[in-house]
């Protein structure tokens, strides 16, 4: 089980082929609130704790590739 205290603001969240998903802007319930920055449409968009593998030196692993974690993300 992953510790998820050790998900932290401005992480990389990455998926499991390598590929950047998003950062973290925080921690909201059992989602990842991801900052606009890296958003095409400029919101917020979240990723669910359930598709975290790892945190491994501050980056959240996800179980997913890349473009299959971001058709699991929800808008704002």
């Amino acid at each position: 089980m992953v510790d998820l205290s050790q998900i932290k603001e401005h992480a990389d969240v990455i998926g499991a082929d390598g590929v950047h998903v998003g950062t973290v802007d925080h921690l909201q319930g059992d989602r990842i609130k991801l900052t606009k920055k890296d958003s095409s449409d400029q919101k917020h968009h979240y990723i669910s704790t359930g598709l975290v593998a790892d945190i491994e030196d501050g980056t959240v692993r996800l179980s997913a590739n890349a473009d299959v974690a971001v058709t699991f993300e929800e808008d704002e």
